[in-house]
């Protein structure tokens, strides 16, 4: 799967995050059950700490997620 790159604007400032289709369906999945839009759960896993890019974040964050299901 070819990655995906969309942008986003967090705090103000417009940024991209390229992710693999999976990954998007799994956040659109993430974002709906936290009542809440793909864009506001990517700032909110955005402004926690994180020690590597916000693709890489958002990754773990699904990992994670999935994992706790």
């Amino acid at each position: 799967m070819k990655p995906e790159k969309r942008s986003i604007s967090i705090a103000g400032h417009a940024t991209s995050v390229s992710l693999e289709p999976a990954f998007w369906e799994a956040l659109r999945d993430m974002a709906s059950a936290q009542d809440c839009s793909v864009p506001d759960l990517i700032r909110h896993l955005d402004a926690g700490s994180r020690d590597a890019s916000l693709s890489s974040t958002l990754r773990v964050a699904i990992l994670n997620w999935v994992r706790s299901a």
